[in-house]
């Protein structure tokens, strides 16, 4: 079939390099789009004029069809906090493979998994395993509303809970409330929405009403902490929560493990009452979890529904608890928990923002380097601002500040700019870091991504 053209010009000397340097990937990518719709299965993969395919990769490196290699920020989505191939969680994974991969039944590796969850992680008095991110916020939804015997979730404005219908207004579009194509309407009346670090706001939302299960909110800020979230948001919905019975629930898909090994409610010193985790919970392999208050996971209970006369939460899952993905499992939380390899990835990240912010005020542009525990930002500062590291992570920015809108070929040109020169970054623009990228890896990202300014420069896309 004919697609249509890249709406990149693919005649500007950025992207020409590009297509030259990538042209196996191009015929994959042609190849993809009479498969998948964009030629895409995750929308964050989506880059114009083509994304790479990648053949390979070992620790914090990558290599694509083409045999470039990259320096690997996207990890796995953030799952692999240890890089790839890590030899512990490898030998493990390989180890069960000989053993079988799904017994459709019960067996130890499962509870030794779900033991390691609860041993670290401050709210987890039960665990149920599930095997995504979006799985694991549907489910907590579904418990606090069986639990509270309430029907509405209320939710933070800009903040990531998967794709689900409960999930998708309010991230990335639909601010007010209304719902996102393809939701019924009723799934989108389930769900209120307050702003960020807006405490006031939240409260007046819940005054009066008896109808709020739960609130959930990524602990450490939206799209990881590109928003991010004050201590005094965090404690203040922790008090507001169980002054008026709601239960809260932290999204620790993303800072589960990274934070702390107990995750950001450890690091914050702020226990939810459910918390949801994915990505390093399995060690990079298809995993997640629902944690939380003993009470609340019994309504998923058979014994203690029959012997309370109520019906019990109904949950199922073909791949829950698969033994591959536990043995991963045990593996990573194990080197989490004993080898400090969390703190090595947020000193890294520390290292590599400094390293950033140095290279911005010697290319003379309004850019700032950000984040926390081990991921980093770039705020384009398309409105140019005058402000600092500090303050943005201070919290002093509204999620529409933060995410305001670069020109979208700039964005575009930079990430494809960054691959053209060895560097495999996420869209907003930035990225997780892992444990094991090296100095190496540091020097050769500030370079690269200077090396870029420049060309964005020659291409008029910056001053």
């Amino acid at each position: 079939m004919t697609y249509p053209p890249s709406p990149l010009d693919l005649d500007s000397p950025l992207v020409a390099a590009y297509c030259r340097k990538t042209a196996g990937s191009a015929k994959l990518a042609e190849r993809a789009r009479d498969v998948f719709p964009s030629g895409i299965t995750h929308d964050a993969r989506y880059i114009e004029p083509h994304g790479i395919y990648v053949t390979q990769a070992d620790g914090s490196h990558k290599w694509d069809v083409d045999g470039n290699e990259y320096i690997d920020y996207s990890g796995g989505h953030g799952a692999l906090l240890l890089g790839h191939n890590h030899p512990v969680v490898t030998a493990a994974v390989q180890e069960q493979l000989c053993k079988g991969t799904h017994y459709g039944a019960g067996h130890e590796l499962e509870i030794e998994w779900g033991e390691m969850i609860q041993e670290m992680v401050p709210c987890a008095e039960r665990v149920r395993l599930t095997n995504t991110g979006t799985e694991t916020t549907m489910l907590a939804f579904r418990l606090a509303r069986a639990f509270t015997r309430r029907s509405k979730i209320l939710r933070v404005l800009g903040h990531f809970h998967g794709w689900h219908d409960y999930a998708s207004n309010g991230f990335i579009s639909h601010f007010d409330g209304s719902p996102a194509r393809g939701v019924p309407d009723g799934a989108a009346d389930a769900v209120l929405l307050t702003p960020v670090n807006d405490l006031a706001a939240a409260t007046q939302l819940v005054k009066g009403r008896d109808d709020i299960a739960a609130i959930i909110l990524e602990a450490t800020g939206s799209t990881w902490g590109q928003v991010p979230t004050s201590q005094a948001f965090v404690e203040g919905l922790r008090e507001l929560a169980s002054k008026q019975g709601i239960i809260l629930i932290f999204d620790e898909v993303i800072s589960g493990f990274r934070c702390t090994p107990g995750g950001a409610q450890q690091a914050l010193g702020v226990t939810p009452d459910l918390a949801t985790f994915g990505k390093i919970v399995s060690g990079g392999l298809t995993g997640a979890a629902v944690a939380g208050r003993k009470d609340i996971l019994d309504v998923l209970d058979f014994r203690l529904a029959a012997q309370a006369g109520t019906e019990k939460v109904f949950h199922m899952g073909t791949f829950n608890a698969a033994p591959t993905t536990a043995a991963a499992g045990i593996a990573a939380l194990k080197l989490v928990r004993d080898t400090g390899v969390g703190q090595q990835a947020i000193d890294y990240g520390e290292r590599l923002i400094d390293a950033l912010n140095s290279m911005f005020a010697e290319q003379s542009v309004s850019w700032i380097a950000y984040g926390t525990y081990g991921g980093f930002h770039i705020f384009l500062n398309p409105d140019g601002i005058s402000t600092t590291r500090q303050r943005i992570e201070a919290a002093e920015y509204s999620h529409e500040t933060l995410k305001a809108p670069a020109p979208a070929s700039l964005r575009m040109k930079l990430r494809i700019g960054a691959l053209l020169h060895g560097i495999d970054i996420q869209g907003w623009p930035g990225a997780s870091v892992s444990a094991v990228h090296t100095d190496a890896d540091l020097n050769r990202t500030v370079e690269a991504l200077s090396q870029t300014i420049d060309l964005l420069r020659e291409e008029g896309e910056l001053e």
